[in-house]
């Protein structure tokens, strides 16, 4: 009998809520933090136009995640991560230079070249043009990381990744198909799959369809709300996840509404 995937999910800062997670607890991380640079996109240029509306909420860029923080998000995300896993960011291509300098920087401290493993930028092609002045955005970067080793389950797969935008949805929110593609190659059903900017829950609805458990935080309530309802109707419990039979077991029960 196949289990109902589990989920919970938290309300905070990112950064804060990672480091309430153990050690080594989380199968992979997926995740798309309002990058610094979304503020020059919107200053100028198309992007003057936005309005506060369901797509385009003036409030969410209130939460930018600025580029000084990377260091303590990179950091977080590899203690949480078990020995062998795969963690992907969402970014644009200058915050990729940003990210990839701080993983060298990282990685120099102890003696080797990353923190993570980089192995290189996917290529999330959005078929329609979007936010940009010279040049309108049309795909976004994935970043692939590794922390020790681990296979993706299809070598067969393109590094780009191809899939119309979402429009009229959360701020920058991400199809459920693109993150499908990511957990079916790093990861196995009943696994746990975590996003610390969660947004509406696209990951965790991805993680739920593919019969794996999910994680979530985000500071926005409004994304709470989404997120829940989202993941309930996909089919999966709310219910505390025990992250790591070797933990105690710990079990979360981290602002489950």
């Amino acid at each position: 009998m196949t289990r109902t995937p589990r989920y919970s999910l938290a309300e905070r800062d990112a950064v804060e809520w990672l480091r309430t997670l153990p050690d080594a607890s989380v199968d992979l991380l997926i995740t798309d933090p309002a990058y610094e640079s979304l503020e020059k996109h919107r200053a100028i240029g198309t992007t003057t136009r936005l309005k506060k509306s369901k797509g385009s909420s003036n409030a969410w860029f209130q939460a930018i995640f600025h580029n000084v923080r990377f260091p303590e998000l990179l950091q977080e995300v590899f203690r949480v991560m078990k020995a062998d896993a795969h963690f992907y960011l969402f970014c644009d291509p200058e915050t990729a230079f940003v990210v990839h300098r701080v993983n060298e920087e990282l990685g120099r401290a102890l003696g080797r070249d990353g923190l993570f493993k980089f192995w290189k930028p996917l290529v999330f092609d959005k078929v329609r043009i979007g936010m940009g002045y010279h040049y309108r955005a049309r795909y976004e970067f994935i970043l692939f990381f590794e922390k020790g080793k681990r296979k993706l389950n299809d070598l067969g797969i393109a590094d780009v990744i191809t899939h119309p935008r979402v429009l009229g949805g959360y701020p920058t929110e991400k199809p459920v198909a693109v993150s499908e593609v990511l957990i079916r190659q790093s990861s196995a059903p009943g696994e746990l799959v975590v996003d610390p900017f969660m947004g509406s829950g696209s990951v965790g609805v991805a993680a739920v369809n593919l019969g794996r458990d999910f994680c979530g935080c985000d500071i926005s309530s409004e994304a709470q709300t989404m997120a829940d309802e989202r993941l309930r109707a996909a089919g999966a419990e709310v219910m505390p996840l025990v992250l790591d039979e070797l933990h105690s077991p710990k079990q979360l029960g981290l602002g489950i509404r």
